[in-house]
Parts: C-alpha cells; structure tokens; sequence
C-alpha cells in the first residue's frame, strides 16, 4: 500500500479493534522511537513536540480531542457547554466537574485544588511558562468544592476550550510543583523530568536527550489498562533509522514523525514489518523571520531581544523578496509527494478557517531581485552579494536535523544565492534544537539565527490560542528563561485589537473572517511568518501493535492506554 493510498483512502487512520485484557501490563513491553528525543516531561517548560508527548503518557488534561477534532471528557464527567449548563450564559465562566475516581499515580485524588495550581503555575509572569497564550483573559480560577472548578474570564470568550484541553495544557500536582512557582519553575528538576501523573504511565528513569524506561500506573483508573507493562521510549537518531527500525528490522513498535520522502517510506514498507500510518491536521513547515538582532556582538543578554530590532529583516521588502525566491511546488514534490500540500497559511485547517491566500504558490526570482533593488540592496562589487550602507545581505538559516530539512535549506540557499543573499547554513541537533533549556544557545526559542524553519501544529480545530500566540509581549526573552510563543518577537497593534475581536466574537462567520485575517497579517501581509509546505503527519507502527489510533488534534500518545499486543 502506497502513502498515497494511506492519505486518500479509507485506511487514512488505524482503526481501533477490540481487545479483551485479563489484567494490566500482561502484553509487556512496547517500544517507541521518537527520533527528536525529549529534554523535559513538562510541557509548560517546552514548547517542542517531542516532550509535550512524552509527557502525555503521564500527565493528562480535563479534556482531550480525538482523531476527528471532536472533544472527549478525560478527567472530567462531561464536555461542559452552554446547552448542559457547563458553560455560562453570557461565555465568561467554564465549569469542569470532576470525576470521582480519579487519582495521581501516588494515590492521592485529583481535585479541583490542582486545576487551580496549574492555572496559577502558568499564568505566573516569572514562569516562563511555553503555554501562557492558552490562559488569556482569565479573571480568576476556583475550586468550588473538591470536584468542581469554575473559571472566570474578564470578558465574553466564545472558545473557552483553551487551557486544561488538549495534550499541551494538562494538570499537574500542587503538591509536588508547589514550591516551583515563578522563577523557582526551571530550577525543580526532580518536578520537572519525573511529575506525578493520572495517565496510564508513571517515569522509572528518565535520561534526558536519550531514553525513559516508563511503567504502567498501578493507581490508573481503568484496572485492565494499560495492557503494556513498561514502555522503552527512545529518542535520538534520525527519521531514516527510526522508520527502519519499525517497517524494516521490527525492533521497534512505533516510530514518530517520519519526515522522509515518500519512494523511501515506501521501500521500507515493503519489508513487512509494519505500515505507516498517516492523517492531515494543521502541521506547516514554514520558515520564521527574526525580527530582532541575534548578532554575537551584542552584549548575552540582549541579543535576539526586542531592545535591538533586525538590521535587515524589519524591512518587508527583504522578507517579502525571500518568500518570492521559493518554489513550494518543488519543495513539497522532493520532500513530502502526497504527505504534502504547498501553502501559504499558517492556519491551513480547518477548511473553514484557511485563508484563500495563494499567491505565494508561484514563484518570482525577477519579482525578488526588483524588490531588493527598491528597498536599497544593490551588488556594487559584482561578487553575486547584495549590500546596503556597508552591510553585506548575509542570513544565518537555522533548523533541526534532518535529511528532509537539510534538503529544503539547499534550495532554498540556491534561491537566495539567485537574487543576491548570502546564506550560512546551520542544522542543530533536533533533542537540542526543540529542546526547553534557558542555558542552551541553540534551541528554536532563543533565535540566535536570522531565520529558521520547523513545524508545528495546535490542538483542536480552533486556531484562536495559536493566533493568540503572536501577541506584543509574548516572545522568549531572559527574564522568562527564553520561554515564549511568540518566535519572531513579532509586535502589531493592529494584530493585538484584531486578536482581542476574535475573542470577544461568537458568530462562526465572523469568527472564520478575523481568524482569516489574523493568519493573513503574519503571512501575506507581513512575511514574518514563511509558510511552506502543510504536512500531513506521518508515523509507522509494527504489525503485533494494537489499538493505534493516529490523532493529529491532540497528543500523537492520546490512547496509548487502549494499545495492545496482536497476536
């Protein structure tokens, strides 16, 4: 079966068959590959994929979305909504109901008190906290009683399904991460690479940047789940090894994010051992502009900060030549074939919320060469480099290793060199580069470069918390240990009104529009955000691997309480 086949046709998602378990931890051992290997098992310290998942096998939200976008009651007893009475009439207060049998892997009950500290832990300004755009225009949080939570927001908000939704905003234990607040956050190792759980799962040994030995949760509220005894969950390596180790060698039982070309994931299928598994949701290669100056010459502390804006990226006019000289065609055909779609949007899906911005498909080497020469940047010296007042057009490009990745950087490389850019190429190890540590010169937060290219996505099929994360005021910085979303220290006051329009907008058409607009101002508009190709995400699972259900709105892990062991 061809990939193409897998993202077409009716095989596009695992189905979930049933199987009957006598008892927990009966199938074992399962063994993950995660190519990009986590740093941290706290997703409010990191914004990269990779440890947000692995956290996930611990750490739970209230509710969670499954492979269709809908959402499902996880810790809680129902979705709460305006027709059940959970959300308020006039859309400032949620409540959550908890549900009474669920406990932390030390056995102590959840309870309406850790909803509460969660909230506070993010929402301290000295945390650093990778999710805050999630509790925007929260007035307060309160446990009502021991099973109840309300929250408050200080005006009408239309998606209150931000915080506590979604694999990236789950709760944490108050007592364990009560003395973690503020600027203490990053400083609580043990918290922090061990946190006490509800999921399936519970850490045994966690060895950053390499492998967890995970063990099923004797205190989970499911007694015959999870059918795995332990998890091996690897990381390191790269994309190419991981596949093999899956489709080829079976030495592994699932591998995530393989980001190789189709013929190669193909081949290796081909072996026997196990398929790859496929599903579109919002994941966009894209390439972010620095709109601030890394440049070593500034004093630490300062540099790829707000207090020195870019020398040459805060002119349109170069950002806007950059994405001219790209061919997204031939960069989504060599890379992704039909795991791919060339595109301009940030916000591809849902449909309802994708721009109809395409212009950005075709593209202009003569348009780019004529939008330098306007904004100043001529080649005097005839050496192939344009310059401007002294100063050579010279772009540090930065991303994360990767066959794939490292392909589109030489293009695009040949591109610039086309209209008159010099380009320096840099690829940092993916467990490094996605990684949340402060101390770190090279991770995606911190920019030390000019521009960088990665891939993200955001939960459920609302984009207002991800739009929301652009907002003045929100980037990486020191003083929140270069924690922040905001990746080009991109500042609009026209974007923050429209931002806060959204949230006070409930009508679906006039929500569609400004989300439309919103993703057009960081795009079309303005350059600072370079989309490229959106991805379809694509893992490979064993054969004897049971019970995977591929999920591109939430956490890639979201069931793996329900995985098993074929026969």
């Amino acid at each position: 079966m061809t990939l193409k086949t897998l993202l077409t046709g009716t095989a596009a998602l695992c189905a979930l068959t049933a199987a009957a378990h006598a008892e927990r931890g009966e199938d074992g051992q399962v063994n993950i590959l995660y190519w990009q290997a986590p740093s941290i098992l706290n997703p409010y310290l990191s914004g990269g994929t990779k440890d947000i998942q692995a956290s996930s096998l611990v750490l739970e939200p209230l509710v969670r979305y499954d492979e269709t976008a809908e959402r499902q009651p996880w810790l809680v007893t129902e979705v709460p909504t305006l027709e059940n009475g959970g959300v308020s009439e006039d859309l400032t207060q949620i409540t959550y109901n908890l549900r009474d049998d669920i406990t932390w892997s030390d056995g102590s009950p959840l309870t309406a008190e850790d909803v509460v500290f969660t909230a506070e832990y993010c929402m301290d300004p000295e945390g650093g906290c990778a999710q805050r755009a999630k509790f925007d225009h929260i007035e307060s949080v309160e446990a009502v009683d021991d099973q109840t939570v309300t929250v408050t927001f200080s005006r009408p908000m239309p998606n209150p399904y931000s915080m506590f939704v979604g694999g990236e905003s789950p709760i944490i234990q108050k007592a364990q991460f009560q003395d973690c607040l503020g600027a203490a956050a990053s400083t609580c190792t043990e918290a922090n690479f061990n946190p006490i759980g509800t999921g399936p799962f519970v850490v045994e040994d966690f060895r950053p940047n390499d492998v967890i030995t995970f063990t099923a949760n004797d205190n989970y509220r499911e007694e015959d789940k999870p059918a795995f005894q332990t998890v091996n969950f690897k990381g390191g390596g790269d994309a190419v090894a991981a596949a093999r180790a899956v489709l080829e060698t079976g030495e592994y039982d699932y591998a995530w994010n393989l980001q190789l070309t189709p013929d190669v994931l193909d081949q290796m299928a081909a072996a026997g051992q196990g398929e790859p598994i496929a599903a579109f949701g919002t994941l966009v290669e894209r390439i972010e502009m620095n709109m601030t100056d890394p440049s070593p010459d500034l004093p630490e502390g300062e540099r790829a900060t707000v207090q020195h804006p870019h020398p040459i990226l805060t002119d349109e006019r170069v950002r806007r030549a950059l994405s001219m000289a790209i061919d997204r065609q031939l960069l989504t055909e060599i890379g992704y074939g039909q795991a791919g779609q060339a595109t301009c949007n940030l916000v591809p899906a849902p449909e309802q919320f994708a721009s109809d911005n395409t212009e950005c498909l075709t593209q202009d080497i003569e348009g780019a060469k004529a939008l330098l020469d306007e904004a100043g940047w001529t080649d005097e010296n005839g050496d192939g480099v344009r310059e401007k007042d002294g100063m050579d057009l010279s772009l540090l490009f930065q991303s994360s290793t990767n066959a794939v990745r490292q392909d589109f950087q030489a293009l695009i490389k040949q591109w610039w060199s086309e209209i008159g850019v010099e380009t320096e190429l840099r690829n940092v190890d993916s467990s490094v580069f996605f990684g949340g540590d402060p101390g770190s010169p090279d991770t995606f937060q911190k920019f030390y470069a000019d521009v960088e290219m990665y891939a993200n996505n955001f939960d459920g099929t609302d984009p207002q918390p991800y739009l929301a994360q652009y907002r003045c005021g929100n980037e990486p910085k020191p003083e929140s240990q270069w924690q922040g979303e905001n990746i080009n220290r991109f500042c609009s006051e026209e974007y923050d009104a429209l931002l806060d329009e959204l949230g006070e907008t409930g009508e679906p058409a006039e929500r569609q529009r400004i989300a439309k607009e919103l993703n057009d101002i960081l795009t079309a508009e303005t350059m600072t955000i370079v989309p490229l190709v959106h991805r379809g995400r694509v893992s490979a699972k064993s054969n004897s691997l049971g019970g995977v259900v591929l999920n591109t709105w939430d956490s890639e892990l979201w069931n793996i309480a329900d995985w098993y062991r074929e026969e």
